[in-house]
């Protein structure tokens, strides 16, 4: 019963096509793939690689890059073709609720969470980290360790009050308008590019061939190439999956990108080949520069131009690397608001989330809700449970697009799209989904245990979804609008897949 009920598609496009009263079309296909770049560039490339090399993988990051870069490639194909049969706001959610069905629709919605609201504290602690890198350098300012970190940080604190600083700022943003903060991003996207390529130019002759072979020791684990072995190395893919999250979140602006079927597609699968090239070549060099076991800071790619004697360099690298993060949180709460846009409109959660600026036309109770939680998460959380519980989050949604792929297709054979998947329905959808379940487990690696033995990342998740779980079967199981046309018994009844 739960798995048929589902959501028609022909109402679902027709929600899409209503310019008058829905979101405004202002994106066009290099709009997309720069907001997508301006998600996937950041947090994986400056953040997340130093804790992952420290922690997990060592110098055979680079192979964790590309492991996550193939599953992430995967996904991306099927969202490609997903999002042109069915280009509406809600990402995944909605094409789980158009194929298979309004209850896995809600995990995916809420699981979407996880990605987009937690994900985006993530990027704010990283982003404070590097801020205050840049005060503490240039004797500006050094701000308190108690308001850098929070609790459970090594260096514990109170609360990480630059982290919830920028959360705030971008949620004032983002209610003024998605024009004025697509203008700021496209800006802000070029600056960090170039900052990269700076990088990669400087960092490339500073190379030492024996920071990839280091020896065994108390911190570098087994030494070589694989201190933690193969288990650590897809550890390591599975914890910077995180920084390729930033293409789904194209896929959210359906319903305000000008020609959504073309122009989807070309903006999700244009800006994962780019940052995919980028992150290899990136990483490569900073295993190089620095021995790995001294990367597990905030701010590892100012770190290692820092340690070869180029202070001035980490300056100018922290500035593009705050200018990325800052990018990061604009598309990741951007995608947030934009899910429960569509949850909410579907009469799973109350209609405040529905409710747009009269001015504006953006759905600003929403962003000021989440923008208040997730500046509390940032504040208050480390870094490496909220990236991995954001990992978590998205990789529960990429297996559920993977499988509505086959059953869009049966369901709704007149809806081609601009962007069919090759080797047929079956193939490439199965392997995203087997390689992302892979992941998920392998999550476990350089994560802390609960009662010796049980992940803290799958614990959380759990308890994320009972709570999910609660809440749709108390009130969206019973207010959605499905479910009221359907006690009318105006629904209208779809074919079922055998």
């Amino acid at each position: 019963m739960l798995l048929q009920r589902v959501k028609p598609l022909a109402r679902i496009l027709a929600e899409g096509a209503d310019s008058d009263q829905g979101l405004k079309r202002s994106l066009g296909p290099w709009a997309l793939t720069a907001m997508g770049i301006g998600a996937i560039i950041g947090t994986g490339i400056f953040v997340l690689t130093g804790v992952a090399s420290a922690t997990r993988a060592g110098p055979s990051l680079t192979i964790s890059f590309i492991v996550a870069g193939v599953v992430s490639a995967l996904a991306a194909l099927c969202y490609a073709e997903v999002s042109s049969k069915v280009p509406i706001s809600g990402s995944a959610y909605t094409y789980a609720y158009a194929t298979v069905g309004e209850f896995l629709a809600w995990i995916v919605g809420w699981g979407l969470v996880l990605e987009y609201a937690l994900g985006a504290a993530t990027v704010s602690v990283g982003w404070s980290g590097y801020l205050t890198y840049i005060l503490h350098t240039l004797h500006l300012w050094d701000v308190p360790q108690v308001w850098q970190h929070n609790h459970w940080d090594a260096t514990p604190g109170i609360a990480n009050l630059p982290a919830a600083f920028i959360v705030l700022v971008i949620t004032a943003l983002l209610v003024r308008g998605t024009r004025e903060s697509g203008t700021v991003n496209a800006v802000i996207v070029a600056i960090k590019v170039a900052i990269v390529l700076f990088f990669i130019a400087i960092g490339i002759g500073h190379i030492d061939p024996a920071n990839y072979h280091l020896p065994p020791g108390p911190s570098t684990g087994a030494g070589g190439f694989f201190p933690f072995g193969w288990s650590g190395m897809l550890g390591g893919a599975a914890f910077i999956f995180f920084a390729y999250i930033g293409f789904d979140a194209v896929s959210t602006t359906a319903e305000e990108a000008k020609n959504p079927g073309k122009d989807l597609p070309f903006g999700i699968i244009t800006s994962l080949v780019i940052c995919t090239i980028l992150y290899i070549i990136v990483v490569a060099i900073l295993n190089g520069m620095v021995p790995f076991d001294k990367l597990n800071v905030s701010f590892p790619v100012a770190f290692a131009v820092n340690h070869v004697g180029l202070a001035w360099a980490g300056v100018v690298i922290s500035f593009g690397a705050i200018a990325g993060l800052t990018t990061v949180l604009l598309v990741m709460m951007f995608g947030q608001t934009r899910v429960f846009y569509a949850m909410s409109r579907d009469g799973l959660i109350p209609s405040a989330f529905t409710k747009l600026h009269p001015a504006w036309r953006t759905p600003y109770l929403s962003q000021i809700f989440f923008g208040v939680v997730i500046a509390a998460a940032g504040a208050f959380f480390p870094i490496s449970i909220l990236g991995s519980v954001t990992n978590l989050g998205t990789l529960i949604a990429f297996v559920l697009v993977a499988i509505s792929v086959p059953i869009l297709r049966k369901r709704h054979p007149d809806f081609k799209g601009s962007f069919q998947l090759p080797f047929g329905p079956y193939l490439i959808p199965i392997l995203s989904a087997a390689s992302a379940l892979g992941l998920i487990y392998f999550l476990r690696e350089g994560n802390p245990l609960v009662w010796g033995f049980f992940p803290l990342v799958w614990l959380v998740g759990l308890i994320w979804l009972t709570i999910g779980l609660i809440f749709y079967f108390s009130y969206g199981h019973r207010k959605s609008t499905v479910a009221l046309e359907e006690a009318e018994r105006l629904a209208i009844v779809q074919p079922r897949v055998n």
